[in-house]
């Protein structure tokens, strides 16, 4: 089985070969990009697994790069994390608003770094088989297809994982901390808030088709999948 490769786009050398030798010991293949062009050219040619994305480079922000990877159809399997220095919770939520499927702040640890990819890495892996019908949404797994009122949606792999949780367990409210687990993971750290914002995009990929009223809002409970419509 080949080893997943990791794109790495960080335009500080030192700390772009640190984060390589350690995914290789890791047992990653990796890919170094400066700058966001030279990132186009690998995921283009060398199809990685997943991207660790830096917030400052020097052609064009990470943020705007992560926008660009996620409204490429080419892209839509491709896992993303965004690196930064910047910790505060606004800008954790704009790099998760951007379509990156987790944030590490900087410094951090090998350990951690590597921990997070295998956590996103798994969850984008998750998947059942059986087709999901509600109405106008339909979720096919094994082709890893959304189709909304017959057209099929390009979802990233956080929007996707977080439907078919939600179409898989119907009428069922969920709270913030639950659907984290479910989802995202047990054991892996990250803030409630989190769930709000991807909930916020699920909904306005599905909403040019009337499909983001599945997504209700449970108010001081959580959220749940209903096709019957309307917010609790």
């Amino acid at each position: 089985m080949p080893a997943t490769k990791v794109l790495i786009v960080e335009d500080e050398t030192p700390i772009r070969e640190m984060i390589a030798f350690h995914l290789a010991r890791a047992g990653y293949d990796t890919l170094e990009a400066a700058d966001s062009r030279r990132a186009r050219e690998l995921l283009a040619d060398e199809r990685p697994d997943l991207a660790l994305v830096d917030w400052m480079l020097p052609d064009m922000s990470g943020l705007e790069l992560t926008r660009m990877l996620r409204r490429d159809q080419d892209n839509e399997s491709l896992a993303i994390i965004m690196l930064t220095a910047r910790a505060d919770e606004n800008d954790k939520v704009s790099g998760l608003e951007s379509g990156a499927d987790d944030y590490l702040t900087k410094p951090f640890s090998p350990r951690e770094l590597v921990a997070r990819i295998q956590a996103v890495l798994r969850r984008s892996s998750m998947s059942g088989e059986t087709v999901l019908k509600a109405e106008l949404l339909e979720l096919e797994p094994a082709g890893h297809r959304v189709i909304a009122a017959g057209r099929e949606l390009q979802l990233g792999p956080t929007e996707y994982r977080l439907l078919h949780f939600l179409m898989a367990h119907p009428e069922r409210v969920y709270s913030r901390a639950q659907l984290l687990d479910r989802v995202w993971g047990a054991n892996v750290y990250i803030e409630e808030r989190t769930v709000d914002v991807h909930v916020r995009r699920l909904r306005k990929i599905l909403e040019p088709s009337g499909a983001d009223r599945y997504i209700q809002t449970v108010r001081g409970a959580g959220y749940r999948f209903s096709a019957r419509g309307g917010n609790a």
